[in-house]
C-alpha cells in the first residue's frame, strides 16, 4: 500500500526567519512564485508573527499587501500562516473580538491554512481562534508545541490532541520549534497519535541538533502524513530539513512525494542568489548545535540572545545564559520555549546573569506569567519565586482572555484616520508603537526600509543581524546610504566610553575618548548615578512609562519607571524612601546603565 507524503515548504516564512532574521523582502519572493506554484506543494507557509513584525518594523512593507500579492502570484497553492492562538501575532492575549476579526481578515486576504498554537499548550487559548477559522471556511490545524520535561509525556500530548479534536480541528501538527525531537521519540509520538485520533499528522522539526531529516523519516514510517521542509539554500541548521533532500530520499518508495526534483533545484538556485543579498543578517548561531538538547533554546531565540548580549557588551557571557535558561524554565513550570514564552524565559535568564543575582529584577511579563495571565503552566511553579514576584496577589485560574473586555472599537478610535482599512487597525492592534509609526510614515510618504549592504567580496566577513531602538541617522558614504541607530551608551570608565550602535540592523560596539563627561543615550546629557537616591537601570532600554512626578513621596522599592529591553518590560524601583527631586527622562527616551534617570532625596 502506497502513501503519498505531502509537503509544506517554509521558504517564504520560517526558513528565512531562522536564517536571516525574517528580512526577505516581497520583491525577492514574487519572481519565483510561478515556479513555486508549479511544484505541487500541499501548502506554502508565508505568514507569522515575526514576518508581520519585520515587515512593519524594518522592511517598511504592508504585511497585508504582501499577503495579497503572494495570493495572486500563487493561485494553485494553499497559503499557510502560524497563529499564536489568543496572542495572534503579538506578545499578549487579545480580546475575543480582535481574534475573530484578525482571523476573518487573514482569510479574506489569502490565508487558507491556520496552524494555531499556544506557548503553554493550554488548549483554552486555542478555542476562539479555531472557531474563527472554521467560521471562515478555512483549515484549522491544532498544534502540539513539542518540548521535553518531566511533565511532557506522550500521553499528555495525546490528551491535548484529543482536546483539540473536540474543538473541531482538521489536522494536527507536531511543532518541534527547537529541534528537540529525536528519531525514535518522533516515531513513538506519531504512533500514539495515529492510534487514538483519526486526523492527518504534520511534522514540523527544526534541524538545530542535526536530526530533523531522521525524525521526519521515522515519523513517516510511524504513520505521519505530512512534513515541513525548506528549500535547500535556506535549509538545515536552525531551519528545516532540505526539501530536495527529503523528496530525493522518499523518491521511489511507498512514501514518494511526487514532487519534481529538477524544478525544486531551479528554485533552490534562485534562493541561493537571494540569500547573498541578506548576508548582513546571517547569524553565527544558525548551524547545527546539539547543545539545544540541553538548553532547549530555539534557533531564532539563540541568534536573538546573541545580538541582545552583544548590545549589552556581554556576548562573552552567552554560555552562562544558556546554562541559566533551563533553571528559569523549571522555576516557571517547564513551559515550551516558543514565542512568547521563549522571550519571557530568555530575557529573565539574561537579567539573572547580568545582575549577578537570580531574580534581582523580575520582568513584568514573568510577573504576569506567574499570575496565570498567559495560561496554565504545564508543571509546578516555584512558589517562592511566585511570592517574590507578585506577593499575595490572586492567581487566576480562568482562560486569561475571559478577563479581557472587547477592545476592537477602542483600537479603531485610538488609531483614527491613520487607518485606511480594517487591516490597518489590526496592524496597530498587533504592534501599537511600531504599527502607529508605520502608518504615520506611510501617510507622510517617508517609509524608508533598511539599507542592504553590498555583498562582500571573497574573503569578506558578514556580521550578525540584530535590532536597535533608535536615535536614527542616515549616513551617506561614497554613494551608499547607511542607517545608524544609537542604541546605548555605557558609563565612562578608564577615560573611555562604550557606545552601542546598530548599523543597518547589525549591533556594533565602539569605544570613544569622550569630549564631554556627561554623555547619555539618545542625545541626552545625563550624569552618572552616585548618590543613594539616584535611580538608574541595569540594562539599555527605552522608557515605557514614568510613574512619578517631581515632589511625589515614594517608598523604597516602589516602582518609579517602566523600561523595555529585549521586548520585555521591567519596573525600575526607588532605591530609598524620600521625595522625587528631579526626573531626567520621558516616555520614549533611550536609557543606558549607570545614568541618573530620577533623583530621590531621602
Amino acid at each position: 500500500m502506497t502513501k503519498k507524503i505531502t509537503v509544506t515548504d517554509t521558504i517564504l516564512r520560517d526558513a528565512h526567519q531562522s536564517i536571516i532574521a525574517t528580512r526577505m523582502r516581497t520583491e525577492d519572493m514574487l519572481p519565483i512564485c510561478d515556479k513555486l506554484d508549479q511544484v505541487g506543494y500541499w501548502s506554502l507557509e508565508v505568514w507569522g508573527g515575526a514576518t508581520f513584525d519585520a515587515c512593519v518594523r524594518f522592511l517598511k512593507e504592508d504585511p497585508w499587501e504582501r499577503l495579497r500579492k503572494l495570493k495572486a502570484a500563487l493561485p494553485n497553492t494553499r497559503l499557510q500562516m502560524l497563529l499564536r492562538g489568543q496572542n495572534l501575532l503579538g506578545y499578549r492575549h487579545y480580546s475575543d473580538d480582535v481574534v475573530r476579526a484578525f482571523v476573518a481578515k487573514a482569510a479574506v486576504n489569502g490565508i487558507d491554512v491556520f496552524r494555531i498554537f499556544d506557548a503553554m499548550n493550554d488548549v483554552r487559548n486555542l478555542r476562539v481562534a479555531i472557531e474563527a477559522v472554521k467560521a471562515a471556511g478555512k483549515h484549522a490545524q491544532g498544534t502540539l508545541s513539542y518540548t521535553t520535561s518531566p511533565v511532557h509525556t506522550v500521553a499528555a500530548f495525546v490528551e491535548q490532541a484529543k482536546a483539540m479534536q473536540a474543538m473541531g480541528i482538521d489536522s494536527i501538527a507536531i511543532k518541534d520549534m527547537a529541534g528537540l525531537l529525536t528519531p525514535y521519540a518522533a516515531a513513538d509520538l506519531v504512533k500514539a497519535l495515529k492510534a487514538e485520533i483519526d486526523l492527518p499528522v504534520f511534522v514540523h522539526s527544526h534541524d538545530t541538533a542535526g536530526m530533523g531529516a531522521m525524525c521526519q523519516l521515522k515519523a513517516i514510517e510511524a504513520g505521519a502524513d505530512h512534513i515541513d521542509t525548506a528549500i535547500s539554500s535556506f535549509a538545515w541548521g536552525t531551519s528545516h530539513p532540505g526539501t530536495e533532500s527529503m523528496v530525493a530520499a522518499l523518491k521511489g518508495s511507498e512514501y514518494d512525494t511526487g514532487l519534481d526534483l529538477e524544478l525544486l533545484q531551479e528554485i533552490g538556485l534562485y534562493f541561493y542568489a537571494v540569500r547573498k543579498k541578506y548576508h548582513q543578517f546571517e547569524s553565527e548561531f544558525t548551524a547545527v548545535d546539539t547543545r539545544v538538547q540541553v538548553n532547549q533554546v530555539p534557533g531564532g531565540m539563540m541568534s536573538n540572545l546573541a545580538n541582545q548580549l552583544k548590545e549589552q557588551g556581554a556576548l562573552h557571557r552567552i554560555n552562562e545564559v544558556f546554562a541559566e535558561i533551563p533553571k528559569v524554565r523549571e522555576d516557571l513550570g517547564f513551559p515550551p520555549l516558543v514565542t512568547p514564552t521563549s522571550q519571557i524565559v530568555g530575557t529573565q535568564a539574561v537579567f539573572n546573569v547580568l545582575a549577578g543575582e537570580r531574580y534581582k529584577t523580575i520582568t513584568n511579563e514573568v510577573k504576569l506569567y506567574l499570575q496565570g495571565r498567559y495560561g496554565r503552566a504545564p508543571g509546578k511553579i516555584n512558589e517562592h519565586l511566585r511570592f517574590q514576584a507578585i506577593g499575595s496577589e490572586d492567581v487566576i485560574d480562568v482562560r486569561p482572555a475571559d478577563l479581557i473586555k472587547p477592545e476592537l472599537a477602542k483600537l479603531r478610535e485610538e488609531i483614527g484616520a491613520l487607518a485606511k482599512s480594517e487591516e490597518d487597525v489590526l496592524t496597530y492592534a498587533m504592534f501599537p508603537d511600531i504599527g502607529r509609526k508605520f502608518l504615520e510614515e506611510r501617510a507622510a510618504g517617508t517609509l524608508t526600509p533598511e539599507v542592504l549592504l553590498p555583498i562582500p567580496e571573497a574573503g569578506g566577513v558578514a556580521a550578525a543581524g540584530g535590532e536597535g531602538v533608535p536615535t536614527e541617522f542616515v549616513i551617506d558614504v561614497h554613494g551608499e546610504s547607511y542607517r545608524v541607530d544609537i542604541t546605548g551608551v555605557g558609563v565612562k570608565g578608564d577615560g573611555k566610553r562604550h557606545f552601542y550602535l546598530s548599523i543597518d540592523g547589525m549591533p556594533e560596539e565602539v569605544v570613544f575618548e569622550p569630549l564631554n563627561q556627561f554623555v547619555g543615550g539618545g542625545g541626552s546629557k545625563r550624569k552618572s548615578a552616585s548618590a543613594p537616591g539616584d535611580v538608574s537601570t541595569t540594562m539599555p532600554g527605552n522608557i515605557v512609562e514614568v510613574l512619578v512626578k517631581e515632589g511625589d513621596q515614594v517608598k523604597a522599592g516602589q516602582a518609579v519607571l517602566i523600561t523595555e529591553a529585549m521586548k520585555m518590560e521591567t519596573e525600575v524601583q526607588a532605591p530609598i524612601a524620600g521625595t522625587v527631586k528631579a526626573i531626567h527622562v520621558a516616555k520614549g527616551d533611550r536609557v543606558t546603565p549607570g545614568e541618573v534617570l530620577v533623583e530621590i532625596e531621602g
